[in-house]
């Protein structure tokens, strides 16, 4: 069933066992929490693939070790955003960088951001941490009504097997089950009331 979820310490387990399957299970749940963490270094697409591929040979080094499975998303936010500053300040010192070059305006600069970007950077983290905890097609469907522009409901259904009139409905569910999701109840939490407001309306935007 579509609300049965196989535990992320299960995935974890198996893929420190070597189940291939289990570990292609793990990367499709934390891609797009990766993805968005490195985004926000503005790396090149290359550069961008070489960080993806150290985090998460990092993971496989330390799947084994981990006392929570469940705090894997922090880990890889923690992890990619190490990797990044050090791909920053190692790689790139290495060459120079020609403005003419069409990749030059991707260099970074890391820099401290303002307030708001840096909340925003981290609810959506936080929003994608709990995505990973929903079942796979809730969190296919969710990641769609992120994509801009969105897809039809008819492109929608075809990608995610879900019927055009049970969109809204598993839309709502999916929702709500993010809402209580582990990484999103822990952020409401920490950040007080007025913190999760915030938070709350980046959720419900996905509606």
């Amino acid at each position: 069933m579509e609300e049965d979820v196989s535990p992320v310490t299960a995935l974890v387990v198996a893929a420190a066992a070597g189940d291939e399957q289990a570990w292609c299970r793990l990367v499709d749940r934390y891609a797009p929490l990766l993805a968005c963490v490195i985004r926000g270094f503005r790396l090149t697409t290359s550069e961008t693939e070489d960080v993806a591929q150290t985090v998460w040979l990092r993971l496989v080094e330390h799947l084994d070790s981990l006392q929570e499975p469940q705090a894997i998303p922090r880990w890889i936010i923690t992890i990619a955003r190490r990797e990044s500053i050090r791909y920053l300040s190692t790689q790139r010192r290495l060459r120079p960088n020609d403005p003419l070059d069409p990749q030059y305006e991707a260099v970074a600069v890391v820099a401290v951001d303002p307030d708001e970007g840096l909340f925003r950077t981290e609810r959506h983290e936080v929003l994608l941490a709990g995505l990973a905890d929903l079942p796979q097609r809730q969190r296919e469907l969710l990641l769609l009504l992120l994509t801009d522009p969105q897809p039809s409901y008819a492109e929608i259904s075809r990608r995610t097997g879900i019927p055009v009139g049970s969109i809204g409905p598993t839309r709502a569910r999916a929702l709500e089950r993010l809402r209580r999701s582990d990484p999103v109840k822990s952020y409401v939490a920490s950040e007080g009331t007025e913190s999760s407001g915030g938070e709350r309306h980046d959720v419900a935007t996905l509606g």
